[in-house]
């Protein structure tokens, strides 16, 4: 009898070609500069010198030929006319890819409308349960197996009859579909105090975005940035966000999503809102800013408790992801959520994305009739 145990064998890394291990970080720097190539590629030489990224039978130029032989880059031409190289659509969804991987975890692509409600009956998905049949079950829906075998309980065996009362179709639940609005701020305090709070919520954006339109292409998202205005942008954007010198105009973010919002014809609708959590600009209705950044003003918080008030009654919750700790701001958020009945998370950066995905994972409403 031969001896049972453990055999050990010295650690081989997975092989990874020199590009592959380059175009990881550059997809990482390229988030980081908002879309600057010339940026990416300088920062990527520099950590090349620390760390000897690259060797004399591949270099960063190299690489850089590559990446265009690839068609991830292409010549362009900026404002001023000076020509240079960019990034292509093919690697703005490798960024996206990329993100939803390492913050929300590997996700097979599925069907459409995944958000499972409480509602069972004629619906997309099976529970792995049956019940009699009721009028207007689909035919499709019978179970033949489970039909005849109670026929034949019901009926005997020597003579054969099924009857309507005998039919059992296999329950569903509803798959209902979802219509988010992703707000991000972008106003000055995000890049504050020597913390880059952007560029995580440019990966969670791009994460969700590829999230939703490969697991669930029949939701709907819309993303939209807020500073002293409001304004909708594209997933192709999400790279090259910029933190401006803003103020935060909250009622704004607030006023645009819900009017997306509107236009969504199913009743599943929500709001995602990231933010460092200080509205401090309003804007009136002669088209003149209102701005303090002292603290939190009365008269711009009232009017978010508004908005927040407002969605409430069209039936749309809002969930804060709140970036920043402090207790004012966190007050505030409280207040502002208890006007909403929606929901508040106090995370950090590195844990954004996940609870971001947890969320939108477990807003299954029942589908309104």
């Amino acid at each position: 009898m031969s001896d049972k145990g453990f055999f050990f064998k010295q650690f081989e890394p997975k092989s990874i070609s020199p590009f592959d291990k380059l175009f990881d970080i550059f997809k990482e720097l390229i988030v980081h500069v908002s879309g600057d190539f010339d940026e990416a590629i300088a920062w990527l030489r520099e950590l090349d010198k620390e760390y000897e990224l690259t060797d004399e039978n591949y270099t960063v130029d190299d690489f850089v030929a590559e990446l265009q032989e690839r068609g991830y880059i292409r010549p362009v031409v900026d404002g001023d006319g000076v020509p240079g190289m960019g990034i292509t659509a093919k690697t703005e969804r490798q960024i996206r890819q990329t993100a939803l991987k390492r913050i929300f975890g590997d996700l097979n692509k599925s069907g459409a409308g995944n958000h499972k409600t409480k509602s069972s009956g004629d619906g997309d998905e099976p529970t792995g349960e049956t019940r009699s049949y009721v009028f207007g079950d689909g035919l499709d829906k019978i179970s033949l197996t489970e039909s005849i075998k109670k026929a034949q309980i019901n009926h005997g065996v020597g003579d054969f009859q099924l009857s309507e009362e005998d039919l059992v179709v296999e329950d569903s639940r509803f798959n209902a579909q979802m219509s988010t609005v992703l707000m991000i701020d972008i106003s000055h305090s995000m890049i504050l105090y020597g913390e880059d709070r952007i560029t995580p919520a440019k990966k969670v954006a791009m994460a969700l975005a590829e999230l939703i339109t490969t697991r669930y292409p029949k939701d709907s998202l819309d993303i939209l940035v807020f500073g002293n205005d409001a304004w909708r942008i594209s997933i192709q954007e999400i790279p090259y966000l910029k933190v401006g010198p803003f103020h935060t105009n909250t009622v704004a973010g607030l006023q645009l999503a819900m009017d997306l919002l509107r236009k969504r014809r199913n009743s599943n609708k929500q709001i995602f809102m990231i933010t460092d959590g200080k509205p401090s600009c309003v804007k009136e209705r002669d088209g003149t800013y209102y701005m303090n950044s002292n603290g939190l003003d009365p008269y711009v918080t009232e009017r978010c408790y508004t908005q927040a008030a407002q969605a409430r009654k069209l039936g749309i919750p809002i969930t804060t992801f709140m970036i920043a700790r402090d207790p004012y701001l966190q007050q505030f958020v409280d207040t502002f959520t208890e006007a909403n009945q929606g929901k508040a998370f106090y995370t950090g950066l590195k844990g954004l994305g996940e609870m971001i995905f947890k969320d939108y994972e477990n807003n299954r409403k029942k589908r309104r009739k």
